[in-house]
């Protein structure tokens, strides 16, 4: 999809950024994840830029730019506009486009989406806030917070876990500004008023942290395709057995299990309404 190309559809829909996600719905419907709706999809992304002048002026700058993150987003399954998956307006050439960015619900998304895990623990600490790690010795992290005092204090570290569905824990992140500040240093466009990193620092602390955490659990994309790959392999060896002329004899169940086998559970995670804050533990519905 080239910004001509783009460009041109605009021009026939009214030129509209609205008008031409619309007619690109088939597009993206198609790199879209099952559990997704093309409908609500597109939906909340026409809203997003009927809310916001700025996004509108900016997709309407570089159509391309528009439909390039809204294709990202569409891939990984995200919600466009919100913390799953922002929609900033950036400044490129001296003119605004639009900049497709991944938020921490969207990491703690694409982590429960590969099943593994039982929960995502995703929290920053501050100054006025107890805070107690030693890896090697403790399992999880002591985080106590007084409720009751008016300010916490800034910023001072953020961490991030996970526990897997057989209990176990996942290595513990933990990351202090300095580190922090250095992602977002490397972060394009994280000096720019549109930035999250200057509307929603606390979020953007926890999405560092979070993506970290992605590279020692399973996310979505490689979790599936192992699974997908295992699943191809069993098929081909009964299809071999079979053919061979011997019939799998079905494995009778260990003492305590269950006769049916339990494979892969796809874990759901529940998006809160636009704006509103999700709880720092973050539990996948019963």
């Amino acid at each position: 999809m080239t910004e001509n190309t783009v460009s041109t559809a605009v021009a026939v829909r009214d030129n509209g950024p609205g008008a031409m996600v619309e007619q690109y719905r088939n597009d993206l419907a198609m790199v879209m994840p099952s559990h997704v709706k093309p409908d609500t999809f597109v939906r909340l992304a026409v809203g997003v830029l009927r809310r916001d002048r700025n996004l509108a002026q900016a997709a309407q700058n570089n159509p391309a730019a528009l439909m390039g993150a809204l294709m990202d987003a569409a891939q990984l399954g995200l919600t466009p506009g919100t913390e799953q998956f922002y929609l900033v307006p950036r400044k490129q050439k001296g003119r605004l486009e639009i900049q497709g960015i991944r938020g921490y619900q969207g990491e703690i998304e694409l982590i429960y989406r590969a099943g593994a895990v039982s929960s995502v623990i995703v929290e920053v600490v501050r100054e006025r806030d107890t805070f107690r790690y030693s890896p090697g010795r403790d399992e999880r992290p002591e985080h106590d917070i007084d409720w009751d005092v008016e300010d916490r204090g800034a910023l001072r570290l953020v961490y991030a876990y996970a526990v897997m569905k057989d209990g176990a824990t996942s290595k513990v992140v933990v990351l202090n500004r300095a580190q922090v500040m250095k992602a977002k240093a490397m972060s394009q466009g994280s000096d720019s008023a549109y930035s999250p990193w200057q509307k929603h620092e606390e979020a953007m602390w926890m999405k560092t942290a979070a993506h970290r955490l992605t590279k020692w659990v399973p996310t979505s994309a490689e979790y599936m395709r192992e699974q997908l790959r295992a699943q191809a392999e069993v098929a081909a060896e009964q299809r071999t057995t079979v053919a061979a002329g011997v019939v799998p004899q079905a494995p009778m169940p260990e003492s305590g299990g269950s006769d049916e086998d339990e494979g892969p559970i796809e874990g759901e995670f529940v998006d809160d309404e636009p704006g509103q804050q999700w709880p720092a533990v973050a539990q996948p519905p019963a």
